[in-house]
C-alpha cells in the first residue's frame, strides 16, 4: 500500500515512524564528531573551538522546544521549569562505552557544583527498558535525574533546526540562565572540558 493511498491515521503513523527512523540514522551512536556542523539546516551562529566545543554568543541564542517527560524514577520533569539556572543536558545510553567513560566526570562536577546555579539532566536514549539505565546511574553515582527517551523523541523534537542540537551519543548541550542553547559537545567529556562549558555561563549577568 502506498503512502498516498493509506488511511489518514495510518499515514500519520508511517510519517512519525519514518521521522524517528531517520533520526536514529542521523544520530551517531557512541562517538560523534567534533566538526561543529549543526544538523537540520537554517542559519547557524556558533563557533567551535579546537577542543570540539561549540558556543553561541549571548545575543544570538535560541531556546529549545519542549524537553519534558518521565524520568527513570517515574517522576515528571520539565526542563523549562529550571529556567534561571545553567542547565546541562547530557545524552547517554547504558550500552554506550564513551558514556561510561565520561560518567564519573559528570557525577563529580554535578556534586561539586551542588548548591550553585546549575542543574544537570540526563537524556537516556536507546535503552529498551529502564533497568540497565538505572543500574548505570547507581554504578557511577549519578546524582541527578534523567528523562527516559528510548526512541529519541526528545532529541529529535526538542531542539530547533539550525541550533546546537545533539547529534551523537554521548552529546552534551548546555542552556544559559535564560533557558537558551549556549554550548554543545558531540563527544565524551572529561572534567576540564565539562567545566569549560559551564563556568562562563555561571558568570554571565
Amino acid at each position: 500500500m502506498s503512502l498516498s493511498r493509506a488511511p489518514r491515521r495510518t499515514r500519520r503513523t508511517l510519517v512519525a515512524v519514518g521521522m524517528l527512523s531517520a533520526a536514529a540514522l542521523t544520530l551517531s551512536a557512541c562517538g560523534g564528531d567534533d566538526n561543529g556542523k549543526s544538523g537540520g539546516g537554517g542559519q547557524t551562529n556558533f563557533v567551535t573551538n579546537t577542543g570540539g566545543i561549540s558556543t553561541v554568543a549571548k545575543g544570538e541564542r535560541t531556546a529549545p522546544n519542549d524537553i519534558a517527560g518521565e524520568t527513570l524514577e517515574g517522576k515528571r520533569l520539565d526542563v523549562a521549569d529550571l529556567k534561571g539556572k545553567v542547565v546541562v543536558l547530557n545524552v547517554w545510553g547504558s550500552w554506550c562505552s564513551p558514556c561510561r567513560a565520561e560518567a564519573k566526570h559528570f557525577a563529580k562536577v554535578a556534586k561539586d557544583l551542588k548548591g550553585q546555579d546549575v542543574e544537570f539532566v540526563g537524556l537516556n536514549t536507546r535503552d529498551p527498558n529502564k533497568q540497565p539505565a538505572i543500574a548505570f546511574e547507581e554504578d557511577y553515582g549519578i546524582p541527578y535525574p534523567s528523562l527516559y527517551d528510548p526512541q529519541g523523541k526528545l532529541i529529535l523534537f526538542g531542539f530547533p533546526k539550525g541550533t546546537l542540537n545533539p547529534q551523537a551519543i554521548p552529546s552534551t548541550v548546555v542552556l544559559d540562565k535564560e533557558g537558551k542553547i549556549a554550548a554543545r559537545s558531540l563527544m565524551a567529556l572529561d572534567e576540564k572540558k565539562l567545566r569549560s562549558m559551564i563556568e562562563p555561563l555561571l558568570k554571565e549577568k
